[in-house]
């Protein structure tokens, strides 16, 4: 049986920084997801993505910031267990936990970390009649790999931050983006919505907003994407790839039977650490729900920062922290 300090469920960036926090106070990590590789959704997912709200780097991809979280935490010697899902923990007599995988590994910790992102996830589809038909033929709902899309024509649709972010970056990409919008007002962030718009001002892209896709032409591969619009009417789109950016529809699968306190397919913690209801159990990062939750990434690193000060006291019930900062004493002084 693996025995660790703070057992960490889900290896994306929260889980991956609270490594190095972590370590700072000298305690031990093993991560466990179901992906096979660290850095979960930036890595599988989108690792060519460019993120905006990463301190210190006007701009970062995806898969790019996971080799710099591994860079960092590298000196703490972290404990991996990937492509096996957490399925079910009980608790010790002595307060510990013992985490068991689908794979039968079983992790023993006096802390549990849930840092799972989403938890288990499917894109949200939009209501074509003929949608699987096109599917991997012309229809993607995950941007990979942005070269795929070189000298193409390509339709995204969506409001949020994806559609927006992408939309951007493909404007340098493809030979033509159409981005399409349901209402005139986007959820992003208010700088990438200026940015789509002066795209659009000057000709580089189409932006198409109180829209939407009503229905996807081709023979065996997709050709046409037909748009009701409200200005133009009905406009048929000839294109290459549709990439529909609703976002991903979240499950929290096996963790939703542990027992904690979930408000829509989130896990309720107390902001003062991020503890759960069960005493022991934090979760931290996109998982985790309270009042004013903002799901960035940043937020997700600061809420691991105070987790694993609280977690220190019920690792070390005999030792009292001393708080330090790195800029005076270094990495390799913790």
């Amino acid at each position: 049986m693996i025995q660790t300090d703070i057992l960490i469920v889900g290896a994306g960036p929260v889980g991956l920084f609270t490594v190095f926090e972590a370590g700072l106070l000298k305690m031990r990590c093993h991560l466990v997801d179901s992906l096979p590789v660290p850095g979960g959704q930036l890595a599988e997912i989108y690792p060519k993505k460019p993120i905006y709200d990463i301190p210190g780097y006007p701009s970062i991809l995806a898969g790019d910031l996971v080799d710099r979280l591994m860079e960092q935490i590298e000196p703490f010697k972290p404990g991996f267990t990937l492509g096996e899902r957490a399925e079910k923990f009980e608790q010790l007599e002595n307060g510990h936990f013992v985490l068991t995988t689908s794979k039968g590994t079983q992790i023993q910790a006096p802390v549990i970390a849930i840092a799972g992102g989403l938890g288990c996830f499917e894109p949200r589809k939009p209501p074509l009649e003929n949608l699987e038909r096109f599917e991997d033929k012309g229809i993607d709902y995950i941007i990979r790999d942005p070269e795929k899309y070189r000298n193409k024509r390509v339709v995204i649709a969506g409001g949020g931050d994806s559609a927006l972010d992408w939309t951007i970056f493909l404007a340098e990409v493809a030979s033509e983006v159409t981005l399409i919008h349901r209402r005139k007002d986007f959820r992003g962030a208010p700088d990438s919505v200026e940015k789509v718009h002066e795209l659009a001002h000057s000709g580089r892209i189409d932006l198409l907003t109180d829209s939407q896709t009503t229905g996807l032409r081709g023979n065996g591969v997709l050709t046409d994407v037909v748009i009701d619009t409200k200005e133009k009417g009905e406009v048929v789109r000839p294109t290459d790839y549709f990439i529909p950016l609703f976002g991903l529809s979240p499950e929290l699968g096996p963790l939703g039977s542990w027992g904690l306190n979930v408000d829509k397919n989130a896990i309720e913690v107390n902001t003062l650490d991020y503890s759960t209801n069960i005493p022991g159990v934090y979760a931290i990062g996109d998982i985790n729900t309270y009042q004013g939750k903002l799901k960035l990434i940043l937020c997700g690193f600061h809420e691991a920062t105070l987790m694993c000060q609280s977690a220190f006291k019920r690792v070390n019930p005999d030792k009292k922290l001393s708080f330090k900062y790195t800029t005076v004493n270094g990495v390799n002084a913790f």
